[in-house]
């Protein structure tokens, strides 16, 4: 069992998300699916260009819940970040997507089928029963008006965390994890769960024609390894594509400021020894330093931002 004087992830706080015009992403997920609005804040100053790695940055960051959940909406105002290429697949390593939880399929598609999407999957599909970690799963995969990759996701009573089979009164109920394409699973694995402190909550290999229809990649067959932090909650999915094979890598070049850019917040119990562990271990860094925030209105108390292996972003937080 993990000790307290581990130093490990304890929890997801949130995901955030850049965006090209907030008030454009703030009607889609308000409308959509419902978040609400916790705050609305614009932040500048040297703390959070060292901490995002973007000189000279203003942040208009909103903060909306769904469910348990936080999502954060990021827009650099005065700088403009590049788009999320057009012919993005969900093989390529910059792949990442929010997994929006529903009561009922099929009212939550014929909801969302009058916003602006774009979508990925054919239409919701049921994963078939012979697949024993994610059987009668149901999932439509779709883009936000940014080119954000989403989906919604339905659990069958025998699958998912408690808390969805809950609340049948709400058609959102929350977010159930975060997925990222990533390159090798043994290598993320040493990060997330050797570094991090992460375990793993399942493992399953998704293919056949739903997968194939879901992700919209011929042939697809892709090795899932689900994370959960100790404190359970939002968890991270790792997708492992085996075939039609890995995709393109996240540009190196590509910064906190572009719209491809998310990052997930992870609640830390001791940021200075895990950030003395990561440079031991050769993790890249995107912040200068741990960013310690004095003021009051910050919902951390430090910040430092990192790369997984395949250049992900993570947030790495203590929080207020």
């Amino acid at each position: 069992m993990s000790t307290q004087t581990d130093v490990q992830v304890q929890k997801i706080r949130a995901i955030g998300l850049t965006v090209t015009n907030c008030n454009r992403s703030l009607d889609f997920y308000t409308q959509a699916f419902l978040f609400e609005l916790v705050s609305d804040i614009t932040l500048e100053g040297q703390d959070y260009s060292d901490l995002e790695g973007v000189p000279g940055a203003k942040i208009r960051i909103v903060t909306l819940r769904l469910g348990d959940e936080l999502i954060k909406l990021m827009e650099y105002l005065n700088i403009q970040g590049k788009p999320i290429p057009s012919d993005s697949q969900s093989n390529d390593l910059w792949f990442q997507h929010l997994a929006i939880v529903v009561s009922d399929m099929d009212r939550a598609y014929a909801h969302l089928r009058s916003f602006p999407i774009e979508p990925i999957s054919v239409d919701p599909q049921t994963i078939p029963p012979e697949n024993e970690a994610s059987g009668g799963v149901r999932a439509f995969k779709f883009n936000d008006p940014d080119g954000h990759d989403l989906e919604l996701i339905s659990f069958p009573p025998d699958k998912g965390q408690d808390k969805w089979h809950q609340n049948s009164h709400s058609l959102f109920l929350g977010i159930d994890h975060s997925a990222i394409a990533i390159s090798n699973t043994e290598q993320s694995l040493h990060f997330y769960c050797d570094l991090l402190g992460m375990q793993i909550d399942s493992r399953s290999v998704n293919w056949q024609s739903t997968q194939t229809r879901l992700d919209n990649l011929p042939g697809a067959k892709v090795r899932i390894t689900g994370l959960r932090p100790v404190q359970d909650g939002m968890g991270i999915e790792l997708l492992d594509y085996i075939l039609p094979g890995k995709g393109r890598p996240i540009p190196s070049d590509w910064k906190s400021c572009d719209i491809a850019h998310i990052q997930i917040e992870l609640v830390v119990n001791n940021l200075e020894q895990l950030v003395d562990k990561l440079r031991g271990n050769g993790v890249e860094f995107v912040s200068s330093r741990i960013v310690q925030f004095a003021d009051s209105t910050s919902p951390y108390r430090q910040g430092c931002l990192v790369k997984d292996p395949d250049g992900h972003a993570i947030l790495l937080i203590v929080e207020s």
